[in-house]
């Protein structure tokens, strides 16, 4: 299945040039294989367009390279580049977050576009599990759960952005909360994140039972079933709160910015 990794490479371009309130404009993307097969290129393509679309930016151009030798048989590389714009004045990027400020999470579609690597060991290398398992805890096959695209946040931002005042958006990837929510907070602050105050996806329950992982690693690995952090002042938490949900936005307040020394604390709620 091949597309919808092209979507999965939109929006890990588009949601980091939209988490500082810019608008994603045009999009490139680059393919490298060892021989191009017509049929899954396209396939390729139509992920990107879809994500494009989504995003309401353009694709213009990109390249396509073929190397034999250098790739394996029936492999591929994917890349992408995005370009956006926002006045100067308007740019989000957590300088004005102050203590007492509230985080309230977007609910991600699933594992998203990180930490493939210990996913692929936990379900294949250590367990040994089928593409085409069925666990009692996913509504589909494993295959069917691990390919779900990561989600488009850009016109669910630009348009809370010109609703309200954020003052900081952090999009969880690479690094889990630990290493994202810090990024768009200032010096001697810290993110408070309240476990329990959203609902986990039943993949990432189901990744810690199976390898017996603890918090830390989890949430310095993956998003946890939220995609994207808002930061915004709490007298302003209700009514961000009311349009996100009149977008069709499942939101949680998941914490709050306190006194610290950079990082994120996880307590319970």
């Amino acid at each position: 299945k091949h597309d919808t990794i092209g979507i999965d490479c939109v929006a890990m371009c588009v949601n980091d040039i939209a988490c500082h309130g810019a608008k994603p404009i045009f999009f490139l993307d680059y393919i490298g294989t060892g021989r191009l097969n017509p049929k899954k290129a396209e396939a390729i393509v139509k992920g990107i367009c879809d994500g494009c679309i989504e995003a309401g930016c353009a694709l213009i151009g990109g390249e396509t390279a073929e190397m034999p030798g250098f790739y394996k048989d029936e492999e591929y590389d994917l890349a992408g580049f995005a370009v956006g714009i926002v006045d100067k004045p308007k740019i989000i990027n957590g300088e004005k977050v102050k203590q007492g400020d509230v985080l309230i999470g977007l609910q991600s579609s699933g594992i998203h576009s990180n930490g493939y690597s210990l996913v692929r060991k936990l379900f294949f290398g250590i367990n040994n599990y089928k593409l085409e398992h069925k666990f009692a805890e996913l509504d589909c096959l494993l295959g069917e759960e691990l390919l779900k695209p990561t989600r488009i946040y850009v016109k669910t931002i630009l348009n809370i952005a010109e609703k309200h005042d954020i003052k900081g958006i952090a999009h969880i990837t690479g690094g889990g909360f630990i290493e994202n929510i810090p990024r768009t907070i200032p010096k001697g602050l810290k993110a408070r994140v309240e476990l329990g105050s959203w609902d986990v996806l039943p993949i990432f329950k189901l990744m810690k039972d199976l390898g017996k992982i603890d918090d830390g690693v989890l949430y310095n690995t993956f998003n946890m079933g939220i995609g994207l952090v808002i930061i915004v002042d709490k007298s302003n938490t209700d009514a961000v709160m009311e349009t996100l949900k009149n977008m069709g936005e499942k939101a949680y307040i998941i914490g709050d910015v306190v006194a610290g020394e950079g990082g994120v604390e996880l307590c319970q709620k």
